[in-house]
């Protein structure tokens, strides 16, 4: 059965139910989408479900949700009482590239412990606050790994459980695991030394965070992955005998897992028109290379420039999505608008397309016009990219994004590089980004590599239509036991 949602039950269907879902989403862009995703998911098969975020991180997720996806009004958003915190521009020439800017948003997420409390001991006994119920069985909260701490008081709510939903892939978290223990990493397709640290793809500021949220595993009843075996099997494998290794010595930490990507439709249904969609109509098949950065990512303007000239120069038809990082309240303060150099819309015209807006993404790369996908390797863009069968040029910022793009380039060989991790403190030049767009799109590697992600998709596409190999399926049935 493809994940596809055509309808929600009708309201005597839901006054029948006693399992009540509650999200918890951590509050950057990628994190808001995929937990409404699910949310969308678990409504169609008839379910309570509530979603709960600041104000600023509602309304974002419900501006930006897939129009692919039904509206929101099947889901119950719950806007969390946050102190007010400094949104400050993004710092396109800062000698860090992690988003630092994002940081007092991210701070701020740690004060919803009290207001989730709250509302745990309100869902638990009540249900759905909407409609008349009897008393919860059981509320099922899955939130955020990097949110364990806001919602530690689960574990004193009788009929609550909890479970930890993690944005990442799971070779970046193995890996990851493995630094901290000490473990050897038992991985052949890449050496040890070229894994990255934690230290150089992450702040101290955020390092800590990780520890604060460490400290509350212990009280999760199980593990969601946003991943399919289909990619990553030999990882979660690794991850849970990891962690049943742990529970040797404390059972407690024993943990069912379950890998339940992708969240969103893996065959297309009807979209209202987009510029982007219809500028991609007009293009040969698989003639035209996506090139996107997602909602973290900030250029300088010689980054940006080099960019553009490494398009023109290739002679590849490319859609660019051209965006400032988001801030950490992105209705606070305008985005700067990063320039292109003088006429180049006007060279490419025809063979590219420049957009400012909010793109399409899902759809753009379903597109058979679309061949390959530059991208920052955001757990998310690799999913969609891998599930519709488009490679990969692969160009890491900061966070899980270097681990991804070894994932992509060395171990599932669905992509080639733009720059490896080693090289992420210099200026890209236009003539390595012209280099790496025509290994993609022009050459025998290029067409090895659009081969096996071609293949990929398909696996990953099975993985979902087939109830049976859908861990998705199998989670709602423990969870609602």
């Amino acid at each position: 059965m493809a994940n596809n949602i055509t309808s929600f039950p009708n309201e005597s269907k839901l006054r029948e139910q006693d399992v009540v879902f509650l999200m918890v989403p951590f509050p950057a862009q990628s994190h808001l989408n995929q937990l409404l995703r699910l949310s969308h998911l678990i409504r169609s098969r008839g379910f309570p479900v509530h979603y709960a975020a600041s104000a600023i991180h509602c309304r974002q997720v419900k501006l930006r949700h897939d129009t692919l996806l039904l509206n929101t009004s099947g889901i119950i958003f719950h806007e969390l009482l946050t102190p007010p915190f400094n949104s400050p521009p993004p710092e396109p020439y800062s000698s860090v590239k992690f988003p630092q800017h994002l940081w007092p948003s991210f701070e701020a997420s740690l004060k919803l412990r009290e207001p989730v409390a709250t509302l745990l001991r309100e869902l638990s006994s009540s249900g759905d606050t909407t409609i008349t119920t009897t008393r919860t069985r059981r509320l099922v909260v899955i939130h955020d790994n990097l949110m364990n701490y806001v919602v530690q008081d689960a574990a004193s709510v009788p009929n609550a459980e909890s479970y930890s939903f993690n944005c990442s892939s799971t070779f970046c978290t193995f890996c990851i695991t493995c630094q901290f223990s000490g473990k050897p990493f038992p991985v052949v397709e890449v050496e040890p030394e070229a894994i990255p640290t934690l230290d150089n793809c992450f702040t101290p500021d955020l390092a800590n965070f990780f520890s604060i949220q460490t400290q509350f595993d212990h009280l999760k009843h199980g593990n969601l992955f946003s991943t399919c075996r289909a990619i990553e099997g030999p990882y979660l494998d690794l991850l849970a005998q990891t962690t049943h290794a742990d529970a040797a010595v404390d059972n407690n930490k024993k943990k069912k897992q379950w890998a339940i990507a992708p969240l969103f439709p893996v065959t297309a249904i009807d979209d209202k028109a987009h510029p982007t969609l219809e500028w991609l109509d007009k293009q040969p098949p698989r003639s035209v290379i996506y090139v996107s950065f997602g909602s973290l990512t900030t250029m300088s303007q010689e980054q940006v420039n080099e960019l553009a000239l490494g398009l023109e120069e290739s002679k590849q038809r490319f859609l660019w999505v051209l965006r400032d990082a988001d801030r950490g309240d992105i209705f606070n303060g305008e985005s700067t608008i990063l320039q292109l150099p003088e006429g180049f819309e006007e060279r490419v015209k025809g063979v590219g397309k420049v957009t400012r807006d909010w793109a399409p993404q899902l759809e753009i790369l379903r597109h058979l016009s679309v061949g390959g996908f530059m991208s920052h390797c955001g757990w998310n863009s690799c999913l969609e990219s891998l599930t519709m069968g488009v490679p990969l040029a692969t160009w890491p910022m900061h966070s899980d994004q270097p681990h991804n793009a070894l994932l992509m380039t060395h171990v599932l060989k669905v992509g080639v590089p733009v720059i490896g991790w080693g090289e992420r403190d210099q200026l890209v030049t236009a003539s390595v980004i012209k280099k790496s767009i025509e290994n993609l799109m022009a050459s025998s590697e290029g067409h090895e590599v659009r081969t096996r992600a071609e293949e990929l998709g398909k696996a990953i596409k099975h993985s979902v239509e087939d109830d049976h190999l859908w861990e998705l399926n199998s989670f709602l049935s423990y969870a609602t036991r």
